[in-house]
């Protein structure tokens, strides 16, 4: 009799079902997958199996960059990429035929045309990028064998190499490197279209294969505030300097003080993208935009915040007074007046004007250390700008709160030594007194304009540091301290002028270099009602002038009669210098 089978499922059967459900509902999932989730990436790649060799990139063309007045400093030109199918050149005869009308075009022999056309590879080969347009489009007319033509473009700059640290440069790979072009990448660059035949695994066309084409997309356009006219003054300006005095290097700033607007920024040395050498080994250093990287210790300039500080604070009036023994100690450290005088009963007007240390540090010990950083902080010159550009410094300085600051350091500060800021820091700082008492955020992008929208970028107001009418106070005694002082390097004739010099001995590792120097002027004009905010910084002048009045006040004034007269500003009343026995050169 024949055993009976179970009618019920053993634990291998039950094993071998769940391992078979699991399979299926796997396989289910992939399939899933394959088809509809990732249906797209897979497409593409089998896309891409298909045209193989045959599918060549379109360069999108670059958005321009543009000034203040729409005019391009960077734009692109159509040109043409010449490609040759070395699988269809295999055909000698026809080969050597397209060879030699297509030679004359690329300024080379038919015979060398022709073997690098034949070279073993598959698929395209490119031998000429940016082929002029009217001589590619000659070229596709002719349609010659084997050879295709694909858009391109190439980069060129209208003014040459004006704002080449601001603008920057386009690599060979369509890339910015540096300024504008590398910071708004993603806005110029578009979005590269895409020309394909299919091909058979061994590279060969597929007879009625099919053929893709799609449009590139058209990078924006960046318009910036940066005033192409203003710019170059600020430059030719710049590198007179720095021949006349033999200076290291250098940097002039120029902004609307009312809106934050930055309309020039002048670095030396420096080079332009029309005759920039990629293979310099000191490039990085010419590229560099020294307006927001380079930190310096500001000087003299400093002490219109302390004042400010101090007047704000009701500490004091410009005509409150201390008595100036040419000397303090601070702990056991001695500071004196950079010009070693004594002068007796002062006013905060005859200080700010002489630009005494022993009255910064007075200021600044009658505000207090922990109001007096509280300021700073409002000023903004412990953080970045945020203009908007790569590299940009954040500003250097000790706190009381830290382990390593000392109660002398509140004393150097008041004067600005002992910390470092950039020059768009300073300038930003300075433009309070300039416009009744709001720090600007400063900017350099007025327009962004792409196929999907136009963004407009307006003036933004980030605090009051101090009130309006400290903010007027600060700015008469400015003008005291320019067109009140004898002489006075940034006097400009025809208008009237507010501003303050600095110098400051240049940090070493071991502590300052006594024989060399940072001249430096900041001030604004005309001073009733400010249109430019300017500060020159001119890096170890030699040849006997190093300081601040000396070298950097008279390049103010340079500049400012240059915009002035570029704006067609009537000169008003000429103001007939009063006051101090000596210029304020420190």
């Amino acid at each position: 009799m024949a055993e009976s089978r179970p009618d019920h499922l053993t634990l291998r059967h039950r094993a071998l079902a769940v391992g078979f459900a699991l399979a299926m509902l796997g396989l289910t999932w992939r399939l899933v997958s394959i088809q509809i989730i990732d249906h797209q990436e897979y497409a593409e790649i089998a896309t891409a199996m298909h045209l193989g060799p045959g599918t060549a990139s379109i360069a999108a063309p670059r958005g321009a960059i543009l000034d203040a007045t729409g005019f391009p400093l960077a734009t692109s030109v159509d040109t043409w990429d010449v490609y040759i199918d070395t699988y269809l050149w295999k055909e000698t005869t026809k080969a050597q035929q397209a060879a030699g009308e297509l030679a004359p075009s690329l300024g080379m022999n038919q015979r060398a045309v022709f073997a690098l056309g034949t070279a073993q590879q598959q698929g395209d080969l490119i031998v000429r990028r940016q082929l002029p347009y009217d001589l590619g489009v000659q070229l596709r007319q002719r349609d010659l064998w084997g050879v295709r033509l694909l858009p391109s473009s190439r980069r060129i700059y209208p003014e040459r190499d004006l704002g080449g640290p601001v603008i920057g440069y386009v690599g060979l790979d369509g890339k910015g490197l540096w300024g504008a072009e590398a910071d708004f990448e993603s806005i110029l660059s578009g979005k590269p279209g895409l020309l394909a035949s299919e091909r058979d695994g061994l590279g060969r066309p597929i007879s009625f294969g099919g053929r893709t084409e799609t449009a590139p997309i058209p990078g924006g356009e960046v318009q910036l505030t940066i005033d192409r006219f203003i710019q170059g003054i600020a430059e030719r300006r710049l590198t007179e300097a720095v021949e006349q005095y033999h200076a290291t290097s250098g940097s002039i700033l120029v902004m609307d003080p009312n809106t934050g607007a930055v309309l020039a920024m002048a670095s030396a040395p420096s080079v332009g993208p029309a005759t920039v050498n990629l293979n310099d080994p000191k490039l990085a250093d010419r590229v560099r935009d020294r307006v927001i990287t380079d930190l310096y210790e500001p000087g003299s300039v400093f002490k219109t915040l302390t004042t400010a500080i101090a007047i704000d604070s009701g500490k004091v009036t410009p005509e409150s007074t201390y008595v100036d023994t040419g000397r303090v100690v601070v702990g056991t450290y001695p500071i004196t007046n950079w010009d070693f005088s004594a002068n007796g009963r002062t006013t905060v007007r005859q200080y700010l004007q002489k630009s005494l240390n022993t009255g910064s540090v007075w200021l600044a010990q009658s505000v207090g250390a922990k109001d007096f950083y509280r300021y700073l902080n409002a000023f903004g010159l412990r953080e970045q700008t945020h203009i908007g550009l790569a590299g940009e410094a954040e500003g250097l300085m000790r706190l009381p709160s830290d382990p390593n600051w000392y109660p002398v350091d509140l004393a150097t500060n008041s004067y600005g030594q002992g910390l470092a800021v950039t020059p768009l820091q300073m300038l930003t700082a300075v433009n309070v007194f300039a416009n009744g008492g709001r720090l600007m955020r400063p900017y350099v992008v007025s327009r962004i304009v792409t196929g999907e929208q136009v963004r407009t970028f307006q003036p933004v107001e980030v605090r009051r540091p101090v009130s309006a009418q400290t903010a007027n106070t600060v700015g008469a005694l400015m003008h005291d301290v320019v067109d009140n002082v004898e002489l006075h390097g940034a006097q400009t004739k025809g208008y009237e002028v507010a501003g303050k010099t600095g110098t400051t001995l240049v940090s070493i590792p071991t502590g300052y270099d006594l024989d060399s120097t940072i001249a430096s002027f900041a001030g604004f004009i005309p001073y009733q009602h400010p249109r430019v905010s300017v500060l020159v910084k001119i890096d170890q002048p030699t040849g006997g002038l190093n300081l601040g009045g000396q070298v950097a006040a008279p390049v103010f004034a340079k500049v400012a009669a240059d915009v002035m007269h570029y704006y067609g500003i009537a000169p008003a009343i000429p103001v007939t210098p009063v006051g101090a026995a000596q210029a304020a050169a420190r």
